[in-house]
């Protein structure tokens, strides 16, 4: 019974956060929708067991995806009538691909109901001394290391792209010589003067 009403409970108000977020007139309230959208997807996945995959949609969706768009959209300098111009004129469009996308779902899930999709057998749950993220560790580490890793790598260098198409040299910014800072002598950097009384400072 309380399983049934956290299932409910987070379900509704993820399905209402996510339409909220798509029907935000502000771009931040959207991004603080969506945030609340994650945390209950987030639930759910506490309640069928997947605590691995609850902790990242809190971690890396709300604490790294969600709070970066937050800052990039608060940044921007957004025309508001713009996006709500672009939102009807694409709005055909977007209700097409949405009702195929419903029908996908609904024609996926009477077929694996119907049993026309066979389901791997081959596929051993986890079993219960062993918890989800100790499962999911031991196969991300020795079956799939290799590509564990070539994920890593593609990663940064997306990441060393971006930095490096994003750099720019500007004219008006003085370089830094750290050697040249680094060999400069005290006696180099002072001067010591015998100030006179009632005579201004020299420079």
């Amino acid at each position: 019974m309380i399983q049934a009403f956290a299932f409910y409970l987070f379900a509704g108000a993820m399905i209402i956060a996510a339409g909220l977020t798509i029907t935000a007139r502000n771009p931040v309230h959207s991004v603080l929708w969506l945030i609340l959208a994650f945390f209950n997807a987030a639930g759910l996945m506490l309640l069928v067991g997947a605590e691995f995959i609850a902790m990242l949609l809190v971690i890396v969706y709300v604490g790294a995806v969600a709070v970066l768009f937050l800052f990039v959209v608060m940044m921007l300098d957004i025309d508001f009538a713009e996006l709500r111009a672009g939102f009807t004129r694409y709005l055909g469009v977007g209700s097409v691909l949405a009702v195929a996308l419903i029908a996908e779902f609904v024609i996926a899930y009477t077929a694996r109901e119907a049993g026309l999709i066979a389901l791997d057998r081959r596929i051993a749950p986890t079993p219960d001394n062993i918890s989800n993220v100790q499962a999911i560790g031991e196969l991300l580490y020795t079956r799939y290391l290799y590509i564990f890793e070539a994920a890593g790598l593609v990663l940064l260098v997306a990441m060393i792209g971006a930095i490096v198409l994003t750099h720019r040299q500007r004219k008006d910014q003085r370089a830094q010589n750290v050697s040249r800072q680094v060999a400069r002598r005290p006696q180099d950097a002072t001067r010591n003067v015998n100030q006179p009384v009632g005579v201004g400072v020299e420079l």
